[in-house]
């Protein structure tokens, strides 16, 4: 009786899912038809996973639209288990959360961040959670709540899409971190833009984003060094050791006594940075390999150790100028913001540090020292001197004289 059933059930169940998909289709390409032809492009089209699969079933009228299901990464986890494991391991999983970690960020137009027409619009590749959902509907943002699709557009959710540089470009480019601009512009990104064109054959040597941070499609996507540059062990270096300090203080990590925070738990928690040299090295030894198929070992050792030498000497600068912020708290010339836990500056206020100065030091923290070593790393010469030194080598001159000035009018 149960194996002349289950045939039957099959049948039923293909029947309406055809029947549901249909009716689906015929709606749909009335109101939004480019919709139903990206789908059918799709491999899910070919491989019969319908709009239900993914919307549910509960929406079926112009009416009741609001009953649709909007997907998240969990829906793309259920047939795309490994690949949603690995972007769990990853820093693009951790990105909702850490925009909504930043000091100011409660502060800042809802349509920009959970609206999504600035920080959230990139940020929102993050995982959030049911409640969180729940939060932004209620609060008026329907959509754009998955995490997948930032890659992957729908609903062709193209492959081939994915693994092209300029997907990635939507989001890695602009202020705190041009690496569209410093890879597309640099001999990595001349060649293979160049491939895509046609000039150059098929066949040539020419990495992509994806070659170095996605190696053999793992959605695993982290690096050595972290997004800020800063980890833990603290070099062997005295002067590096105390500049890098200097910078977690500013950071919030460390408090004026060089103590651990309660932030260093969150960061471990998101596991955000890399807290231990075994950690680090890990990393680096994934892209030493990744470089040894078209550099040398000690051409590829050699030109890394250069770019870690950059955040080095950046961060030389930057602990100076930090510094002599601080000390302008400390002597009472620049009143410290009352959102500030200690007398440091708080680097990662933004645009809402309070006066000039320190508009200044953010600027001089999130765009040029980024430039620096983010430039160094993509082998983009001119982004390392001229947008990131050079420019933080300005930065820091202003900082000096403006202290001077604010000194003297203090009097």
């Amino acid at each position: 009786m149960k194996s002349k059933l289950l045939p039957i059930l099959s049948l039923f169940l293909l029947f309406s899912i055809i029947t549901s998909s249909q009716t689906c289709i015929e709606c749909h390409y009335k109101e939004t038809p480019k919709i139903v032809s990206d789908w059918q492009l799709s491999k899910h089209a070919q491989n019969d996973v319908d709009c239900s699969i993914c919307h549910g079933d509960a929406h079926t009228t112009a009416t009741d639209y609001a009953n649709v299901n909007l997907p998240t990464y969990e829906t793309c986890a259920m047939c795309h288990d490994t690949q949603a494991e690995q972007y769990k391991k990853g820093k693009h999983s951790v990105a909702w959360a850490a925009m909504n970690a930043m000091p100011t960020a409660h502060m800042q137009p809802m349509a920009l961040m959970e609206g999504q027409k600035g920080c959230g619009g990139c940020h929102k590749i993050g995982i959030k959670s049911e409640e969180e959902i729940k939060k932004l509907k209620a609060e008026g943002s329907l959509f754009g709540h998955a995490s997948c699709d930032a890659c992957h557009t729908r609903h062709t959710f193209s492959l081939d899409e994915a693994r092209q540089p300029q997907a990635c470009q939507t989001c890695h480019q602009g202020f705190d971190h041009p690496q569209w601009e410093m890879y597309s512009t640099s001999k990595h990104g001349v060649r293979y833009l160049l491939k895509q064109n046609g000039t150059l054959p098929e066949d040539t040597a020419a990495p992509t984003c994806q070659t170095c941070h996605m190696s053999e499609g793992s959605h695993e996507v982290r690096t050595a060094w972290g997004f800020l540059a800063v980890r833990l062990p603290m070099p062997e270096d005295e002067k590096w050791a105390a500049d890098r300090a200097t910078i977690l203080q500013a950071l919030g990590v460390l408090d004026p006594e060089g103590n651990p925070t309660s932030l260093l738990d969150v960061i471990k928690a998101a596991d955000v940075a890399r807290l231990t040299q075994e950690d680090w090295q890990k990393e680096r030894d994934k892209m030493l390999k990744i470089c040894n198929d078209c550099h040398s070992s000690n051409f590829a050792a050699e030109e890394l150790r250069k770019s870690d030498e950059m955040i080095q000497k950046a961060d030389g600068l930057m602990a100076e100028a930090i510094r002599i912020v601080a000390g302008l708290y400390k002597d009472g010339t620049l009143e410290k913001p009352d959102n500030y836990a200690y007398a440091f500056p708080m680097l990662l206020t933004f645009h809402d540090a309070p006066t000039v100065i320190e508009q200044t030091l953010f600027e001089m923290f999130l765009k040029h020292r980024m430039r620096t070593f983010q430039g160094a790393f993509h082998a983009n010469a001119d982004y390392t001197l001229w947008y990131g030194w050079s420019a933080m080598v300005r930065d820091l001159s202003e900082i000096k004289e403006r202290a001077e000035e604010m000194r003297y009018l203090k009097k």
